[in-house]
């Protein structure tokens, strides 16, 4: 490893030799790579080269791991894990030359973001180097979702990183040698959602295909049993038995079947009964569910009969001080204290909305002042997701008034509870105590100009 950084250090100084000179007014705190850190560094070369494992310095010099590559840059900051408790003069970024060793080929040059940023829209790659980790919602998803009979429930507002999430736990399962299907409910056609018996032969059949296995529904959707018991016996006498492994049912945008009240109390039910059996029935201990959603459950479900009082919780929270730092330096992006308080204060710690704003700003399309001016605008970048949730709001006139309410108030104010919720769900407002306030500067500008309450 020695050899490595020796010749790292060499091309760097090769690379860097005319740069200019900057002048620093405080002189960095030298730190030597000790065994902790090259221990830290092996583990990264060994493993998944996909994700920034942190920073590790050198005297002056900073090694940054990103998407399978190396890279040296000449900063004053301290690492990842002790920014939060240096003193302010500490944190303090100097841009200079970087180089880059891609571990892959073993070639060397100088490093630029834009080789490795993505659009960010949908799921995030499961080799991307922008997707951030929340411990420790990861660790116990992988943890659980390998117990028999396991169910896993995922709740968070539209774009906060569900099917990311699923697609890495299905990965890990995959792994295991299980056998894994990602169904999303968004592409069940309408007629399937007429009624509970469409709903549940299309549910099996999409199973079947995605497992590679052939449509056996004239099989078992015959007699004189209800639905519900024809869809178990083709779980129970075909799919379960007719694969060896476990299977895992990746279940997202669940939030479809909500709009059908009576599909829907039939079909979660159905979910908890399977998850029951598990307790007892050795092969449904093979069936493990992941399930997804964004909206609070308000449709009437017994609380016995519900799979959303069971198994894992998991509410994927927004990106804190530090995860939105580690986000920013993946972008390439050396900022002050200062900026980023700005951009948390426009966006929160929403990942996509961050995603957008250091998009845009790496690609050099604007400068954070610049988005600051026409985020909350018809011409800004985030126009498409702003309108869709104004679009939603209108459909609800108690909910469209609550938010009104909301984006008016200097301060947080009460919200009748349902409301509340709802727009918490949504992602649009976050707590205070029992108190409700816009989630960021975005929506509460955006909304007090399109509601008519500037």
């Amino acid at each position: 490893m020695k050899k490595i950084f020796n010749y790292l250090f060499k091309m760097w100084i090769e690379l860097t030799q005319n740069a200019p000179n900057e002048t620093v007014t405080e002189e960095p705190s030298k730190r030597d790579v000790g065994d902790s850190h090259t221990t830290e560094i092996q583990q990264h070369l060994e493993g998944n080269h996909n994700t920034t494992v942190g920073l590790v310095r050198e005297q002056s010099k900073v090694f940054s791991y990103v998407a399978g590559n190396v890279y040296i840059t000449d900063t004053v900051h301290a690492p990842l894990n002790e920014l939060s408790q240096a003193p302010p003069q500490k944190k303090h970024f100097i841009d200079r030359p970087e180089v880059r060793l891609d571990l892959k080929t073993g070639l060397f040059g100088l490093s630029n973001a834009t080789d490795i940023l993505e659009n960010p829209e949908g799921q995030v790659p499961l080799n991307s180097a922008f997707y951030v980790k929340r411990p420790p919602i990861e660790t116990d998803c992988y943890e659980t979702i390998l117990k028999p009979g396991a169910l896993i429930r995922i709740k968070a507002p539209r774009q906060m990183g569900k099917t990311s999430l699923i697609s890495r736990i299905l990965h890990h399962t995959n792994q295991q040698e299980y056998r894994t299907v990602s169904l999303n409910f968004q592409s069940a056609d309408a007629e399937f959602l007429t009624s509970l018996d469409k709903f549940l032969q299309w549910f099996c059949v999409s199973i079947s295909y995605k497992l590679n296995l052939v449509d056996r529904l004239d099989d078992y959707w015959k007699g004189f049993l209800g639905s519900k018991n024809k869809c178990t016996n083709y779980f129970e006498q075909y799919l379960l038995s007719e694969i060896n492994s476990p299977i895992v049912l990746g279940l997202d945008e669940v939030d479809e079947v909500f709009k059908y009240p009576a599909i829907a109390s039939d079909f979660f039910a159905l979910l908890r009964v399977w998850h029951e059996q598990a307790k007892n029935e050795v092969l449904w201990q093979k069936l493990r569910l992941v399930i997804a959603h964004s909206r609070e459950v308000y449709i009437p479900l017994n609380i016995n009969q519900s799979p959303f009082n069971v198994g894992l919780p998991i509410e994927i929270p927004f990106l804190n001080q530090i995860q939105i730092l580690e986000l920013i330096q993946r972008h390439g992006l050396h900022w002050n204290e200062e900026k980023i308080k700005h951009l948390m204060m426009l966006v929160s710690g929403h990942p996509y909305l961050l995603r957008v704003a250091l998009y845009q700003i790496a690609r050099g399309r604007m400068t954070l002042e610049e988005l600051k001016q026409v985020a909350p605008t018809e011409e800004g970048p985030y126009a498409d997701h702003l309108r869709r949730h104004l679009l939603n709001l209108e459909k609800d006139a108690k909910l469209l008034v609550a938010l009104q309410n909301v984006v008016i108030a200097e301060s947080s104010i009460y919200v009748d509870t349902v409301e509340a919720f709802k727009l918490r769900s949504m992602g649009l407002v976050k707590y205070e105590g029992n108190k409700v306030m816009p989630l960021c500067d975005l929506y509460r500008q955006y909304f007090r100009e399109r509601l008519g309450v500037n």
